[in-house]
C-alpha cells in the first residue's frame, strides 16, 4: 500500500471514528431527553444519600426527571424508595468513600469524560476519555479509579473495536494506559500489537487487579502488577472480571457461541482449585458483574421492549442458581457497606 493510500484510509477511519461519536452523543441526548419528560415510575425521595448506611449505588434508568442519574437504596430493602443525586453518568461504581463516574456531554460536539466524587457526590475532579464509556471499577479503599472507553465503535467484534484503558490515582495521575504494559501469554511476552484491555476489578491491596486481555480472536483473564506493569493470563475465553469482597472467587463473562454473534454466560472461577462453574443464566449478560456479597452476584440486562430502560437481577454463584429480579430500572450496580 502506498504512502498516500495509506494516509487516505487514516482519514476515513478518522471521519468514521468522529461519525459514529457524534451520532452515538445525539442519539444519547435524544433518548436522555424522552426519558426524562415522560412520568416517573418509581418513588424517589429527596436527601443526601447516608454514607453509613449499607446501600447499592446505581444508574437510575426510571423515567422522569432523576433519568440517568446516580441512584441509591437500602441493602436491606432494594425495592424500596431510591436516593436520586445530581450526577449523571453513564457507568458508576462506589468503593472506599470514592466515586467514579463515566459520563456522556452530549451535543454537536460531543465529548466523553471521568469524573470522581466524594463520599457525598461533590465531584472532586474530572479527565476527558477518548470514547464511549464502558466500564469503571474502583480499588477497596478508594484511592484507583479504573476506566474503559471504547475508542472507535462499540462493538466487542474482534475487528469492530479499540479500547482505551487506563488506571488513575483518586487524587491525580495515572499508570498510563493498560496496552503499554508487558502482555505475558502461556509464559511469554506477546507483541504490543493487536491488543486491547478492558473491564478492571481490583484485588485487596493497592498493587494487583485482573483484567481482560484480548488478541486477535482471544480473550484471558490477566492478573495485573501495577509495580512491575505486567498482565500475566490465568484462563482464556473470559472477559469483564469480578473479584469477590473475600478475594477467593472471580466472575465473568463467558461467550459460550462460536460465531460473529457472542452469547455471555455468566461465569465463575475458583482462584485455589481453577475450578469454572458457568451459571445458569440462559440471557446474554454484556456486563460486568458485581458480587452482592461472597455468594451472589448482580448484573444489568436491558429492558425488553424500551429503548434505554434496564433491570439489575442477582443470582448465586452456584450451578443451577435461579436469577430474581434485584432491582428494577437499574444499571451499573455497586455495593457499598
Amino acid at each position: 500500500m502506498t504512502s498516500r493510500a495509506r494516509w487516505a484510509w487514516l482519514l476515513v477511519i478518522t471521519a468514521l471514528s468522529l461519525a459514529l461519536a457524534v451520532g452515538y452523543g445525539v442519539w444519547s441526548f435524544v433518548q436522555y431527553q424522552q426519558r426524562q419528560a415522560a412520568p416517573s415510575s418509581v418513588s424517589v425521595e429527596s436527601g443526601v444519600i447516608d454514607s453509613a448506611v449499607p446501600h447499592v449505588v446505581f444508574r437510575n434508568t426510571a423515567a422522569g426527571a432523576g433519568y440517568g442519574h446516580v441512584a441509591a437504596v437500602p441493602l436491606e430493602n432494594p425495592a424500596g424508595p431510591r436516593q436520586v443525586t445530581d450526577a449523571v453518568c453513564d457507568r458508576v461504581y462506589s468503593s472506599g468513600g470514592t466515586n467514579a463516574c463515566l459520563r456522556t456531554n452530549a451535543g454537536i460536539a460531543t465529548t466523553f469524560e471521568a469524573a470522581v466524587y466524594t463520599a457525598d457526590w461533590t465531584e472532586e475532579r474530572s479527565w476527558p476519555l477518548p470514547g464511549i464509556p464502558s466500564r469503571t471499577r474502583v480499588s477497596p479503599d478508594g484511592t484507583l479509579v479504573a476506566s474503559t472507553a471504547f475508542v472507535t465503535g462499540h462493538s466487542y467484534a474482534p475487528s469492530g473495536f479499540s479500547t482505551a484503558t487506563v488506571i488513575a490515582k483518586a487524587t491525580g495521575g495515572d499508570f498510563g494506559n493498560l496496552e503499554d504494559f508487558t502482555l505475558i501469554i502461556d509464559g511469554r511476552p506477546i507483541a504490543p500489537v493487536d491488543r486491547n484491555l478492558w473491564g478492571v476489578t481490583f484485588g485487596s491491596d493497592d498493587n494487583t487487579f485482573y483484567a481482560t486481555a484480548a488478541s486477535g480472536n482471544k480473550t484471558w483473564l490477566v492478573r495485573g502488577d501495577l509495580a512491575e506493569r505486567t498482565l500475566t493470563s490465568l484462563l482464556q475465553t473470559a472477559e469483564c472480571p469480578s473479584i469477590s469482597p473475600d478475594g477467593t472467587r472471580i466472575a465473568y463473562k463467558k461467550n459460550t457461541v462460536q460465531g460473529p454473534a457472542p452469547h455471555w454466560n455468566i461465569a465463575v472461577l475458583d482462584l485455589a482449585t481453577k475450578k469454572e462453574t458457568i451459571l445458569s443464566e440462559s440471557r446474554s449478560v454484556d456486563d460486568q458483574v458485581e458480587w452482592l456479597n461472597n455468594t451472589t452476584l448482580l448484573y444489568g440486562l436491558p429492558r425488553s421492549g424500551t429503548v434505554g430502560d434496564s433491570d439489575v437481577w442477582s443470582i448465586a454463584a452456584a450451578a443451577n442458581a435461579a436469577p430474581a429480579l434485584f432491582i428494577e430500572h437499574a444499571w451499573s450496580p455497586s455495593v457499598v457497606r
